[in-house]
C-alpha cells in the first residue's frame, strides 16, 4: 500500500531505468491507453530511453513521476503538439496500489503538469480511448470535459480517442 509521503518531480536522462521500468508497467496495465504497443517499447535501446526520460528536462515538456521511497508509482507528463491546441495531458497512470483520492498520487501529479500547462494557455487537452472508462471518471471528476472531437485510435484493435479539456482559469 501506499505511503503518504510520496514525491512529485521531474524526470531526467540519468531515470531511464526508471522510466523504462515504469513504462512496460503502464502497456503491460492497460496496453490501449498509451499509443505504443508493449512489443515496441521492449525493442528501445538505452539511448531511446534516455531521450524519452530527458523530456522532463525541457520547458516546452513537463514529465512528471510519483516516488513512493524507491518505487516509482506514478506518472503524467504534457507537451505541445502545437500551437493552436496548447498543452496536452498524455502518459497518464497511477499503480493500482496508489489509486484513488485517499492516495492523492493522481491529483499530485495532475496538478504538476496544471502549473506547467498554464503557462502557456488557459485548458489543458487530452485524449482517453472511448473503452477507458476508469480513466474517463477520473478525468470528468477532476473537470475535464468532452469536446466531441475524436479521431481514430491508430493501434490495434482500433477505436477512438476522445478529446476533453478542462479549463484552467
Amino acid at each position: 500500500m501506499h505511503s503518504p509521503d510520496f514525491v512529485i518531480r521531474s524526470t531526467t536522462a540519468d531515470d531511464w531505468q526508471a522510466v523504462r521500468a515504469l513504462r512496460l508497467e503502464m502497456l503491460r496495465d492497460f496496453p490501449i491507453a498509451y499509443g505504443e504497443t508493449l512489443e515496441h517499447a521492449l525493442d528501445v535501446d538505452e539511448a531511446g530511453w534516455r531521450l524519452r526520460a530527458a523530456r522532463g528536462e525541457h520547458t516546452d515538456q513537463a514529465v512528471r513521476v510519483a516516488i513512493d521511497g524507491a518505487r516509482w508509482v506514478g506518472t503524467m507528463a504534457g507537451y505541445i503538439p502545437d500551437a493552436a491546441t496548447g498543452p496536452m495531458l498524455v502518459g497518464v497512470y497511477v499503480a493500482p496500489g496508489y489509486r484513488g483520492d485517499a492516495a492523492g498520487v493522481s491529483r499530485a501529479l495532475l496538478e504538476s503538469v496544471e502549473r506547467w500547462a498554464l503557462g502557456f494557455a488557459d485548458t489543458l487537452r487530452l485524449e482517453v480511448h472511448e473503452t477507458n472508462a476508469r480513466a474517463i471518471r477520473f478525468y470528468e471528476k477532476l473537470g475535464f470535459t468532452f469536446t466531441g472531437r475524436d479521431r481514430p485510435y491508430e493501434l490495434a484493435p482500433g477505436g477512438l480517442e476522445l478529446e476533453m479539456i478542462k479549463p484552467l482559469r
